[in-house]
């Protein structure tokens, strides 16, 4: 099971029997809406706080995945899932609404992939017969709490990045058709000393290289032993600033083997910045489209390597640098996946 010093095979390869991602209007506009399976065209989805529509998001996705297994929520042991607001409310409220004994989580923006690591390791060791994990956000309750309320029209630097709205969740099972988890890298803290909310691909970029180093160390593999490696939402800053480093440090990737979830979901000519962010950019881009490009066969073996930056609106003010980190997961291709 635990292989170096960091990471984790998973000998009996957990599989992702179905999936299920929601979006908003913005991403209905983008590059991948045929990969959602459930689309609003309004930021409220007919709730009274954008909080609340946060929750929905989540809740909808879990039912898409638990509808698309054909299992009820009851053969659910475990609900893995955590967000951006403060003490993770939508995700515990969303929890509250299926019943399912939850672990909330807080990874930031690499909680897609904390979600699954966990889940394949408790699946693995046989723990679970059924997990959901997930991840979720929404654009305008995530720019209220950590930077200023849209109604505020406050003006952003050309290295901030979009947050998406958006879930995105995974029904894992001990058996079944599906593409296999196969071994999970954990991230650790990497604070390279900036404090620019305005610029998390920047902050995130160093975690992100750290971990995938650890991997192709711990599992002693190369980057040929994966299709595609794609890191979660470093924006085009972070991505650019990760492939430097990663070539510094002697791993050189070719440009369509390592992407970025926060690079695929949005148009050229969409006012995003840098590029999508977001705890539901990665869950939704992995669990939708990534996926979807692994059913039809254009890939076989991808690493998810999720990033997140762990600052606070209280640490910002009190001037703290941003901490962040960086989970990858390995996923190949199974059977069908519906």
């Amino acid at each position: 099971m635990l292989v170096g010093h960091r990471s984790w095979r998973f000998d009996k390869k957990p599989v992702i029997i179905s999936t299920g991602t929601v979006g908003g209007p913005f991403e209905a506009d983008g590059k991948i809406p045929e990969d959602f399976d459930k689309l609003h065209d309004d930021l409220w989805l007919g709730q009274d706080s954008y909080e609340k529509a946060h929750k929905v998001l989540l809740e909808e996705a879990c039912s898409e995945a638990i509808d698309k297994a054909m299992i009820t929520k009851e053969q659910v042991q475990f609900m893995l899932a955590g967000d951006l607001v403060n003490q993770i409310t939508p995700s515990s409220f969303a929890s509250r609404t299926l019943g399912i004994p939850y672990l909330g989580l807080f990874g930031a923006c690499s909680t897609s992939m904390e979600g699954l690591a966990l889940s394949a390791f408790i699946i693995n060791a046989g723990g679970a017969d059924y997990i959901l994990t997930g991840s979720s956000s929404h654009n305008s309750a995530i720019e209220k709490q950590f930077r200023y309320p849209t109604e505020y029209g406050g003006q952003k630097p050309p290295t901030a990045q979009w947050t998406v709205t958006g879930a995105g969740v995974g029904l894992l099972a001990k058996q079944g058709n599906g593409p296999v988890v196969t071994s999970a890298t954990i991230g650790r803290v990497v604070d390279m000393g900036l404090s620019d909310p305005f610029n998390m691909g920047g902050a995130m970029a160093p975690a992100a290289v750290d971990t995938i180093e650890a991997h192709f160390r711990d599992l002693q593999i190369d980057p040929s032993h994966y299709d595609l490696i794609a890191t979660g939402d470093l924006g085009q800053v972070g991505h650019t600033i990760a492939n430097d480093l990663l070539v510094k440090h002697g791993l050189k990737l070719e440009k369509e083997q390592f992407q970025d979830c926060g690079l695929m979901i949005y148009k050229e000519d969409q006012p995003v910045f840098a590029g999508a962010s977001g705890s539901g950019c990665s869950a939704a881009v992995t669990y939708g489209h990534l996926l979807n490009r692994m059913k039809k066969g254009e890939i076989k073996r991808m690493l998810i390597v999720a990033t997140g930056a762990l600052l606070s609106p209280l640490s910002f003010q009190q001037k703290e640098t941003i901490p962040c980190i960086a989970h990858a997961v390995s996923i190949e291709a199974g059977g069908g996946l519906t």
